[in-house]
């Protein structure tokens, strides 16, 4: 890979969907950057001191200087790095900033409802009207690939955007959840247009080489759920 060199590191887990999203910029982009990964149930004090607000991570070093929140990042790979690979935002200040509602969307309506209900502490109630929740913002993720892509292979046209990373970087995570929760969230029948577009990304070399072991992330969303659950009995 070109660019970047020794003066970027990345920190974050093997499983989070989040550095994924890093990982998938970067490698998009053809950038080079050290790996570091953190162990989350005893947090180094690296983290600590580059992510002190919220104490998460991915953080991406550059330059020694410390940048967290994985949309924040990517935005941020992309203007400092804009000669090299193709852009993730459009150029145009409109079609810039749909992009950028469709990936507040993306975190709002899609993330946060499937936080909860993986967290193992759910009632049955609580996981319906999350699976409600992520259905229906799946269903509208539907159409707004329609009108992003205008008949183009992904968000971005026809090249992938910053639209598609957001999705793209979760997309094992949400396969895993099918298993879980045992709902088809990218159906070919109910959204053919997601479906379609989830074969392709996951096909991208940068998808490849950043996004997480299927089995592996299924393994371990496993043992995080039984885990919480266990606490949670033992504290009532």
């Amino acid at each position: 890979m070109a660019g970047g060199g020794d003066e970027m590191k990345l920190l974050s887990t093997w499983f989070s969907p989040f550095g994924s999203r890093v990982k998938l910029a970067l490698h998009l982009k053809g950038l080079s950057y050290e790996y570091v990964e953190e162990d989350l149930t005893n947090k180094s004090q690296l983290l600590l001191d580059s992510n002190p607000v919220h104490k998460k991570v991915p953080v991406l070093f550059h330059k020694g200087k410390a940048l967290c929140e994985s949309m924040v990042i990517v935005d941020y790979i992309d203007e400092a790095f804009a000669a090299a690979g193709p852009p993730l935002l459009p150029s145009e200040p409109y079609e810039r900033a749909i992009a950028r509602f469709w990936v507040a969307f993306i975190e709002t309506k899609l993330v946060e409802p499937w936080f909860k209900m993986l967290d193992g502490t759910r009632t049955r109630a609580e996981m319906g009207d999350g699976v409600k929740q992520m259905l229906a913002a799946v269903a509208t993720l539907e159409g707004a690939l329609a009108q992003c892509s205008k008949g183009r292979p992904f968000f971005g046209g026809d090249s992938v955007g910053n639209v598609d990373v957001a999705l793209g970087g979760l997309l094992v995570w949400v396969r895993a959840s099918e298993v879980l929760l045992g709902v088809k969230f990218l159906d070919a029948a109910r959204t053919p247009l997601l479906a379609a577009w989830a074969d392709r990304f996951a096909s991208l070399d940068a998808a490849k080489a950043a996004l997480p072991d299927f089995g592996r992330v299924i393994k371990h969303a496993m043992m995080r759920r039984g885990a919480a659950a266990a606490a949670l009995a033992t504290n009532n």
